[in-house]
């Protein structure tokens, strides 16, 4: 069996903490057994690698979120990157021919998809497992795992499984039809009738995906599918697949299962209730304090409030108007203010637009020793940086030098450059120039032995001055 696993979301309901470049899964607010912060796609992953189910995962996501991912993952889980963000039926689709036309994952193969963030127990994922004997015995097209309600939920979909439409010993249930986000109310009548929380978990035969793509004039070659990525259906592979599928069964579970996707149901998974420089009063109770800035945060008499600040802005809110919070935002557009990447993580500083149409930026950079940069350029934009700490190699010009604290640099506005950490290392950048924000960087190398290749190739050997290191 293979596992997708979607890691998407817009990094709206966990703002500020949360943005388009780090979603609620990647936020290391929770506790692992050793006492050490981990996020919520560290922890499914050592979920899966606990149960023997990591060999077998493909990670489907967006070029914001790639970066990541591999570093929270520590480039463990193979990925298939959306080509543009849209819903659950194009990103299935993608890895679905990722798998057949790369992978060579057989037709007959079971293909379970979950989301990347589910807040459960390891034997959640023994019911995974089952999913793949479940599809062989019921001969249906797609197998879901169910989540016995515990209240009247109206913010999740239900499975309403047909009355009598099994035998009385059977560990799975044909499915009757679905119900999404019913009102309270409604939500005890579904309940009376045996249904189950959408937990988003299902399986399927490769050759089952594959066939609706053919059906769809959709491409079953990966390379093709990016291509073609623009033209599928922009829509949940619940409505395009699921609820018009012919025989689908559902596997009960009754373990623990929580969404944490609000800061009220986050928080009630939290070990501590502060985290960053923060004071809470004794008088204050049931509340939360996650601060990311330099700056101290106190609070002093308030009762079932969540505060959380980070560069991207500071939220106080009552936790339990805390999932409004995605609605009251969703028409911003503020770029990501911090983010972590694959080598190391920056936080902005300040920005600021100048009377002559020009923006300036100033950002706080940090990498772990032995990462480096992509050799890249920025056409818009020249840079500065300063070296704060650390030592590191420094490509520019046909030359590798040695940089250490107190160097400063300068980068002219389309000339590729990158920097290899010897040890970790920080600076600060400032850029100077237009569109600042926008995603205007032209990546030449990614490898440091590659960048060191293409000096040699193209300069002869790399250009020798006081500063540079020996064997550089």
């Amino acid at each position: 069996m293979k596992l997708v696993l979607l890691s998407g979301g817009s990094g709206k309901r966990l703002w500020p903490l949360s943005n388009d470049a780090r979603s609620k899964q990647f936020l290391q607010v929770l506790q692992n057994d050793k006492g050490e912060k981990e996020s919520m796609v560290q922890r499914v992953w050592r979920q899966l690698e606990s149960v023997g189910l990591s060999d077998d995962v493909l990670v489907a996501t967006g070029k914001s979120q790639t970066e990541i991912l591999q570093r929270q993952l520590r480039h463990l889980a193979r990925i298939v990157v959306e080509p543009e963000r849209r819903d659950t039926f194009p990103a299935i689709a993608l890895a679905a021919t990722y798998l057949y036309s790369i992978a060579g994952t057989g037709l007959n193969e079971v293909v379970a998809v979950l989301p990347v963030d589910p807040y459960v127990e390891n034997d959640f994922f023994h019911y995974i497992k089952r999913l793949e004997r479940c599809i062989g015995e019921s001969g249906a097209d797609l197998a879901l795992i169910g989540v016995k309600p515990t209240y009247p939920s109206g913010k999740y979909g239900y499975i309403i499984p047909k009355q009598g439409g099994g035998q009385a010993d059977a560990w799975y249930q044909p499915v009757h039809r679905f119900t999404e986000k019913p009102s309270e109310q409604e939500a005890e009548g579904l309940i009376a009738q045996q249904a189950l929380w959408n937990c988003g978990v299902f399986a399927f035969k490769l050759n089952y995906v594959i066939n609706l793509l053919m059906e769809k004039g959709l491409p079953i070659q990966y390379e093709e599918m990016l291509k073609q990525y623009h033209k599928t259906p922009n829509i949940s592979f619940d409505y395009e697949v699921v609820e018009k599928a012919e025989r689908v069964v559902v596997v009960p579970y009754e373990g623990y299962w929580k969404d944490l996707g609000t800061w009220n149901t986050l928080t009630e998974e939290m070990s501590q209730n502060t985290i960053g420089k923060a004071v809470i009063c004794e008088r204050s109770s049931n509340t939360h304090v996650v601060n990311e800035l330099d700056v101290p945060v106190t609070v002093i008499g308030l009762k079932d409030i969540v505060v959380a600040a980070s560069p991207d802005g500071i939220l106080v809110a009552d936790k339990a108007s805390s999932p409004r919070l995605k609605e009251l935002l969703k028409h911003t557009d503020q770029p990501p203010m911090y983010e972590e990447k694959r080598w190391g993580e920056y936080k902005v500083l300040d920005f600021k637009k100048l009377e002559d149409g020009s923006e300036v930026l100033t950002r706080l950079v940090q990498m772990t020793e032995g990462q480096c940069l992509s050799y890249h350029s920025h056409e818009h934009y020249s840079e500065c940086w300063t070296i704060v700490s650390g030592t590191g190699q420094f490509a520019l010009d046909g030359k590798i030098v040695r940089v250490c604290a107190g160097d400063m640099l300068q980068i002219p506005a389309g000339a590729p450059h990158s920097l290899k950490a010897l040890t970790d290392m920080q600076w600060l950048e400032v850029h100077r120039g237009r569109e600042l924000h926008t995603e205007n960087t032209t990546r030449l190398l990614t490898q440091w032995a590659e960048i060191e290749q293409h000096f040699e190739t193209y300069s002869g050997s790399p250009k020798k001055d006081d500063n540079l290191m020996e064997g550089a």
